[in-house]
């Protein structure tokens, strides 16, 4: 690997925001290309990100400080990455279901599926059935549906229903996770995938592009 590309992996994997800046800046102004910088340098950091979360190696908060530090060196890119018409892999929607305000899970879901190289739209908290199905409606081919109440859990179904019913069911995967969401549960009601952490949320939507 480039040692400037090493620096913003490196420093990723560090959580060091002001240097992955600093570095993706260097990276640009070097002549690397876009594409080169956002999947050398940044997606394979948080691919790493994720899988030292998986072997325990890292917590909650190492992952949220280097999905911060990526999203920092995303900042300095993305208006590059729109100008060399650079493509996201996919559109993922995600938001907490209707009823339920919580939203750090759904937060962390975000920056690791945008590190995996998706585009993001984050619909917040409290969503009502229909704004997911918007969403698709706007482009979305990947649908996060979050609920850490066990009150909120059956909007996930009612959610997954009115995407049914507005005929969309089938341009569209569905992936479900919160606290008391279970894969047993997942597919009772017609997801396509459950993902017990922001991780395994990332690696689930890049598997529904593959």
């Amino acid at each position: 690997m480039e040692p400037l590309l090493k620096e913003i992996y490196d420093s990723i994997l560090e959580g060091n925001a002001s240097l992955v800046t600093e570095k993706t800046q260097a990276a640009l102004d070097n002549g690397f290309a876009t594409s080169v910088i956002l999947n050398e340098g940044m997606i394979a950091a948080m691919t790493e990100v994720g899988r030292l979360f998986e072997e325990g190696e890292y917590f909650v908060p190492e992952m949220l400080i280097g999905a911060r530090a990526m999203q920092a060196g995303l900042t300095v890119l993305r208006p590059y990455l729109v100008a060399d018409d650079v493509k996201p892999i996919g559109v993922v929607a995600l938001g907490t279901v209707k009823g339920d305000l919580h939203d750090i899970g759904k937060n962390l879901v975000a920056m690791m599926v945008e590190g995996a190289g998706f585009e993001v739209n984050d619909l917040g908290t409290d969503v009502d059935p229909e704004a997911f199905v918007e969403a698709i409606r706007k482009g979305a081919s990947v649908i996060g549906l979050s609920a850490l109440l066990t009150t909120t859990i059956p909007m996930i179904e009612k959610t997954i229903m009115a995407i049914d019913v507005a005929g969309l069911r089938d341009q569209v995967k569905i992936m479900v996770g919160g606290a008391p969401v279970t894969a047993d549960f997942a597919q009772q009601i017609g997801a396509d995938g459950y993902a017990p952490d922001a991780s395994q949320a990332a690696k689930l939507a890049k598997s529904f592009v593959a």
